[in-house]
């Protein structure tokens, strides 16, 4: 049987042009900043509204859930995982990694499609 695949932005979830609208979010909300644990509820709440108004007004048939976590740079590290039983063919996620000498930020992105 012959396999056949369509370009990305016409089926399945386009992983880097979400990453691109998140690591731009993160930039804006989160560049120039040094870790203050005042400001975090403000930045992550920035990041994921942001993220998420960029996502929906790509118009494309998703519900997205987007999560964030900044930490204070330690040297223990920070680490997370996350596991989707879904259709993978539709269906995807990413993950965007930021960081600078004070912080670091990790976004999660889940876009589900929407079957009409």
């Amino acid at each position: 049987m012959e396999e056949y695949h369509l370009p990305c932005d016409e089926v399945g979830f386009n992983a880097d042009e979400a990453h691109n609208i998140v690591k731009e979010c993160i930039d804006g909300v989160l560049g120039g900043e040094d870790y203050n644990q005042n400001n975090i509820n403000q930045w992550t709440a920035s990041i994921v509204e942001q993220s998420l108004a960029h996502l929906v007004k790509l118009g494309k048939a998703y519900k997205y859930i987007v999560t964030c976590a900044v930490v204070q740079r330690s040297p223990y590290g920070f680490h997370t995982a996350s596991s989707c039983f879904w259709d993978t063919t539709s269906d995807g996620t990413c993950t965007v990694r930021w960081e600078n000498r004070t912080m670091n930020c990790i976004v999660n992105v889940f876009a589900i499609a929407i079957v009409l």
